[in-house]
């Protein structure tokens, strides 16, 4: 080595006892083995808790559209309206038979009047006012008769109205307007219940999972724990008892999930086994030629020690990093 390659060494040297002086630390940390979950990697598929369909309960021509897929709605909201031709006739002829109806009945109440002031002359004899006034009753339960018809009509013809039967979001609208549809026909398909994530899980797996674990998921185009903050935690609601295909299905649910396409797939974390590792805070690290170092407290003094690192993770709001060769349990960490 020439001489100015060891008064590099020197300085460098130099510079990490002070940065690992005494003066400087903080405090020690005893190393402990812990238990941490071991998480494995899938996808979860969003689901719907209810998908109904919003039906036409009248035959005939779609004359209004309201929707489109992802459009947002509330019960009771008009999906679509729905106009039979053949009503309006139907209606304008009942009309007219009313019209009839009311013309007739008001010539024999006039009758009727005229039988009675007559009768009390003594004109005319009771049977014939009997007679007018039964021709004056069937003409009012003909007319009521219409009326009832006529409201039957007027129920159809609001029952083209398609309504949505549950609020959430609008999937697929397989009919356009001017589109001709039959009674109880699908118009739109609706999302609705809130949002989870299905899971299906290798059968391997099957005897690990259990209803009420905790799981990670993550945001849209995360791949990795660490590349970006997840979506949120999420824990296992329902684990199913079927296993077809090697495979076992699991539903998870997590809260906000009102972003995701349903049936989009994100990834989800789920801790299928645990295992014991030794972690030290972050800070206890410092790295020197690519090579990462933790001082110990010795007996006999302080000492720097190579170590392999591992993943790092949060607890109790603190940042540590798994060892995975160089320490062992019991050691003594001493913190800058």
């Amino acid at each position: 080595m020439t001489y100015r390659g060891r008064a590099v060494a020197v300085l460098a040297l130099m510079a990490a006892a002070v940065a690992w002086s005494p003066a400087s630390r903080a405090a020690e940390f005893t190393v402990k083995a812990i238990e941490r979950p071991d998480f494995k990697a899938v996808f979860g598929r969003v689901e719907s808790r209810d998908l109904v369909p919003a039906r036409a309960r009248l035959g005939g021509t779609i004359l209004q559209l309201s929707v489109e897929e992802g459009s947002a709605v509330k019960a009771g909201d008009v999906v679509a309206v729905v106009v039979d031709d053949k009503l309006a006739l139907q209606l304008g002829a009942l009309d007219s038979r009313l019209k009839a109806l009311d013309a007739e009945l008001n010539n024999a109440t006039a009758d009727l009047e005229r039988a009675r002031k007559l009768f009390e002359t003594g004109v005319v004899p009771k049977k014939q006012v009997d007679a007018v006034q039964t021709r004056v009753d069937v003409l009012a339960n003909q007319r009521a008769a219409a009326v009832s018809e006529r409201a039957v009509l007027e129920q159809q013809r609001s029952e083209g109205e398609v309504i949505a039967p549950a609020p959430g979001r609008v999937l697929s609208v397989p009919v356009t307007e001017g589109s001709v549809v039959m009674a109880g026909e699908t118009i739109a398909r609706i999302a609705g219940g809130g949002y989870f994530l299905r899971l299906s899980l290798p059968e391997r797996h099957a005897g690990q999972l259990k209803t009420g674990d905790a799981v990670l998921v993550g945001s849209r185009g995360m791949r990795d724990l660490g590349e970006k903050a997840p979506a949120g935690d999420g824990k296992v609601i329902k684990v199913y008892p079927e296993i077809e295909g090697g495979r076992v299905l699991a539903d998870v649910e997590v809260d906000g999930l009102g972003d995701f396409f349903v049936g989009e797939r994100t990834r989800v974390w789920i801790p299928v086994a645990s295992r014991q590792i030794i972690a030290v805070p972050a800070a206890a690290l410092v790295t020197r030629s690519g090579i990462d170092y933790v001082r110990l407290a010795l007996p006999t003094g302080e000492a720097d020690v190579p170590v392999i690192t591992g993943e790092g993770f949060e607890e109790n709001g603190q940042t540590f990093v798994e060892i995975l060769t160089g320490l062992r349990d019991g050691d003594r960490v001493v913190l800058p």
